[in-house]
């Protein structure tokens, strides 16, 4: 596929009672921001899954990338993979063989959910929508249980030569 499907441009309604709503607007800069950043890095072509929304706690890969958004827009942004998908993306981006994970991995790594998140953020703040971006924390080790509380996750699969990325995102206009 040459192009990532973006989401039409209408609002999720995603309220049972206090959850909110998590609207498109908030959606389409991550979908747009992962697949210019995955094509520029990895070189690869993208594949999109099908989306879901998932309401229970979010259950950590190998490796997840947590970003937090603040501001206008709020929640969190999940990117998880495991180790080896982790590997193979950093040797596509540097273009040398990583036959282990290790902290330069690690870093890579929090790196490109930070480049993706930070370039979603910069769409939604031209759209109107003022938020930042905290630093990357990454959590190594499947199993690790993350909660987004009151906010429902729009899970996003995405498939790269280097392997598969569940893309979560739960975010929420403040009020």
């Amino acid at each position: 596929m040459s192009n990532m499907e973006y989401a039409n441009p209408f609002v999720l309604d995603l309220a049972k009672k206090g959850t909110g709503r998590m609207r498109v607007e908030f959606i389409n800069p991550f979908v747009k921001a992962a697949y210019d950043v995955l094509l520029a890095e990895v070189k690869s072509e993208i594949k999109k899954g099908e989306l879901s929304i998932q309401s229970s706690a979010f259950t950590a890969e190998e490796v997840t990338v947590m970003i937090g958004v603040v501001g206008q827009v709020q929640g969190v942004v999940l990117y998880g993979m495991s180790e080896r998908t982790a590997k193979n993306i950093v040797s596509a981006m540097t273009g040398q063989t990583v036959p282990i994970f290790d902290r330069i991995v690690e870093s890579a790594i929090a790196e490109l959910g930070n480049v993706i998140t930070g370039r979603a953020s910069v769409e939604l703040e031209k759209a109107g929508f003022s938020c930042r971006v905290t630093p990357p924390m990454v959590i190594v080790g499947r199993g690790a249980i993350i909660s987004t509380v009151s906010i429902q996750r729009l899970v996003i699969p995405v498939e790269v030569s280097s392997g598969a990325i569940e893309i979560n995102v739960a975010l929420r206009e403040s009020s």
